[in-house]
């Protein structure tokens, strides 16, 4: 597969587009409803862009990265070639997401955070592919590996549980960074004072390769006394209250258990 049409003008899409011309792929097209943002994922893959279904360009592979509940729809209203290789992005939604009448189906899954003017390193982030039978996937591999250095085959069940693990690690510790940063305004300090133990509880757990082996804190100390103080600090604030006692609760119990 050399040739590209990418569905979609999102963030999945934006990193895709810059990555399939970096790694020697033609992307022929962009279509996208969205005209401002069609165009703007459409330069940086150096095509066009079409929101026409009527003039949807040729390739070998349609790369679908539109949202989960647009895939089944739109790839039924599209008038897309039935021999061609059609593969969605979608972490949560299984390979036949994608209508039936396209045999050669598959899933192209990057398990990463991606926002809109950031590049990330793509050498680094791991791609969950699947496709409908085993000459499809040597194919699909073939095209994973040229865009990253970490390819995992991967069927439904595997995908959606990667994909719970990368909601917890990613936009729950995210929400956590928000509300920490809410917290420090009350000092009337930045969220930058935070960004060293950020960094370093990150470093942490990734160079350990066991998060739970080296967690730290009143909880997994049993310090009730600290506890308690902090939910009286939180008492304005009853759900994050109930958030910080329900987590810390899950802390004690887990690192009873290892204990």
């Amino acid at each position: 597969m050399k040739s590209v049409v990418i569905i979609g003008s999102g963030n999945v899409a934006e990193a895709f587009a810059r990555v399939f011309p970096e790694r020697g792929f033609e992307v022929r097209q962009v279509f996208a409803r969205n005209a401002e943002r069609g165009r703007a994922v459409a330069q940086l893959a150096r095509c066009e862009w079409s929101d026409n279904p009527g003039n949807l360009a040729t390739a070998d592979l349609y790369l679908v990265a539109v949202s989960d509940s647009a895939i089944t729809p739109l790839l039924s209203s599209l008038p897309l070639p039935e021999g061609a290789v059609v593969a969605h992005t979608a972490g949560s939604q299984p390979l036949d997401a994608i209508p039936a009448r396209f045999a050669r189906r598959a899933v192209i899954y990057p398990l990463q955070t991606f926002t809109a003017g950031r590049r990330v390193d793509f050498r680094e982030i791991p791609l969950f592919v699947e496709a409908a039978n085993e000459e499809l996937l040597s194919e699909v591999k073939a095209v994973a590996g040229r865009l990253s250095d970490v390819v995992f085959d991967a069927d439904s069940q595997i995908r959606s549980q990667a994909h719970l693990a990368g909601v917890v690690v990613c936009n729950f510790v995210n929400h956590l960074y928000a509300v920490g940063a809410e917290l420090m305004q009350k000092t009337g300090m930045s969220f930058s004072t935070l960004a060293p133990l950020i960094v370093e509880t990150a470093r942490k757990a990734v160079e350990s390769g066991n998060p739970s082996a080296v967690q730290t804190g009143p909880a997994k100390r049993g310090d009730r006394t600290t506890i308690e103080r902090h939910l009286r600090m939180l008492c304005a604030q009853p759900e994050l209250q109930e958030i910080y006692e329900k987590l810390s609760q899950n802390i004690w119990k887990e690192t009873s258990k290892r204990d």
